[in-house]
Parts: C-alpha cells; structure tokens; sequence
C-alpha cells in the first residue's frame, strides 16, 4: 500500500509541475482512459493491479520513484 501512495504522489506531483491538471492533458500524457486514468491517480483504497498500472504510467513518464525502505511490499511479489 505504501508503494501505491508513493507512486500516486510522484507521478500528481510530477503532472502538477508540468502544468498538466486538466483531465484532457492528463488522460493524453499518461496513455490510460479517462475514468481508468482518473481512478487511479486519485482514489484512496488499494485495488488490486494498481501496483503495476502506477509503476507503468511512471515508466511511461519517465519517473524513477524510490520506493526503497517501504517493507516487504516495495520487493516483487503479492503486490502485482
């Protein structure tokens, strides 16, 4: 859960600095459908394939999240 939350943050904070807040820019920069896209950069609880849906839209971004000293969690395994 923590990876997603960091995730989420850096990926809003890097589209808040482009300038990039209005749906239409957002949904075009990150490459999933609107509500798909919306869902995920915002919603509080954890679903399942939001690990690995957050990790590509930061892939795609060109984003490197740390995601060191987050437990076991933050390794492969359970999350994707």
């Amino acid at each position: 859960m923590l990876i997603a939350i960091r995730l989420r943050y850096c990926i809003n904070t890097y589209l808040d600095e482009q300038g990039l807040t209005a749906p239409p820019d957002i949904v075009r920069v990150v490459g999933l459908p609107a509500v798909e896209a919306v869902r995920l950069l915002t919603r509080r609880q954890w679903c399942e394939g939001d690990i690995a849906a957050l990790r590509a839209v930061a892939d795609r971004l060109g984003l490197e999240v740390p995601l060191e000293g987050l437990g076991f969690s933050a390794g492969k395994g359970r999350e994707e």
